[in-house]
This record gives C-alpha cells, structure tokens and sequence, in this order.
C-alpha cells in the first residue's frame, strides 16, 4: 500500500504501552520526525523518524500487542535482568535450558548484532520494509530502538563487534527524539504535507509491501 495509506491504517491502533499521549499513531511519528528536523539532522533521519513505529501496523494485521511493541532482545542467550519486566522471563522454557545460560549462549563471543536473532517486533518489521531504501544509520535506529537494554543499559555486550558499537551512538541520537518529542499540540499536517510528501517520494518507492 502507500506509505499514506498505511499511516491511515496505523492511525486505527491504540498502544497500551505508550500511555504518555493521547495523540494518535500518525501525530506520534510526525513529533518525532518534526523534532530531528528542527535539530538540523539529515533528511534520512527526519524520515526515520517519521517510519519508525510503521512496525505496529503487525498490531492490525491480528499479533497481540505484547508481542509486537515494547522492549527488543536477544533470545538463545542468557537474558538480561536490564530488560523490562524481567520476571516474566520464568515462564519461559529458554530460561532453564543450558544452551542459553551464558551471555553468549548460542552465539560466539563478539560475533555482532547482525549475526543475532532478536526477539520479534515492530522494530524488526519495520527494518525489513526499509533496508533497500535508507542510510546504514537509520537501518540501526530502526531495527534497535526497542532494544533499550543494549543502548540505555550496556547489557549484552559481548555479543557486539565493533561495527556495532560504533552504530551504537546513532541508536543513542534518536532514542530521545522517541520518547521525549511528544507534546499536547499537534503538528499542523497541512502546513507540513508538501514537505514530507517531498521526502517520502526522494527515498521510498511509491508503494511498501507489508
């Protein structure tokens, strides 16, 4: 569908987990984006701004929210207490099998993010529809901006390579731009339509797959 069409669909969603504002999805994104342009970051990062909880559509499409918004991490590996609601993590099988007891588990020590399965979300989905389309930068801040437990927190690190810690400062630029743009007053959509109509068309193809 368009990418203006599906900001209509997404607009249907009510995420539990964001509880901070009552605007809807499309106003959300649009602080966000409006924000990273007013600090005179690149237009890529404006436009992921704009995209980065696209993911939650997955909400519509019949996924429970519990496993589509909220917190990103690693699985086969041990999991981090740095992980919200960590508790819930005994109810799980992975927690009491041997193979993932360790900070590595599965994997080799240092073997880089891209090598990692993550817990499935909307940062992931997102990542997948725009990994033709935007800077390496914006890929990350997409794919990991729920992983909190590695940007906020410093957990998982043996896990990472250095191409992952040298990532790790775009995930931290955008991560307050998420949670600390949103304000009471709506942006003015028909002020701003031709400049974001502008920038979709420059990096997206007129229509996205879901």
């Amino acid at each position: 569908m368009p990418v203006w069409q599906a900001f209509d669909f997404l607009n249907q969603l009510v995420d539990d987990s964001d509880p901070d504002t009552d605007l809807d999805q499309f106003q959300h994104l649009l602080q966000t984006s409006e924000a990273i342009r007013a600090d005179g970051h690149p237009d890529w990062m404006v436009l992921v701004g704009l995209m980065h909880d696209m993911g939650k559509v997955l909400c519509l499409f019949g996924e429970p929210q519990w496993a589509v918004v909220g917190d990103t991490f690693p699985v086969g590996c041990a999991y981090s207490d740095k992980v919200v609601y960590p508790e819930f993590f005994r109810n799980n099988p992975d927690a009491t099998d041997e193979r993932f007891q360790s900070s590595t588990g599965v994997y080799e020590k240092g073997c880089g993010l891209r090598n990692v399965h993550m817990s499935w979300g909307h940062d992931e989905y997102v990542y997948q529809m725009m990994k033709d389309y935007l800077p390496e930068q914006g890929l990350y801040m997409l794919r990991y901006h729920s992983f909190y437990a590695w940007h906020r927190e410093g957990a998982y690190g043996d896990l990472l390579d250095d191409h992952d810690r040298e990532m790790l400062r775009w995930v931290k630029l955008f991560n307050p731009y998420d949670l600390y743009s949103k304000n009471p007053t709506p942006p003015d959509w028909k002020q701003l339509r031709p400049y974001y109509e502008d920038l979709v068309a420059k990096y997206l193809p007129a229509t996205l797959k879901f």
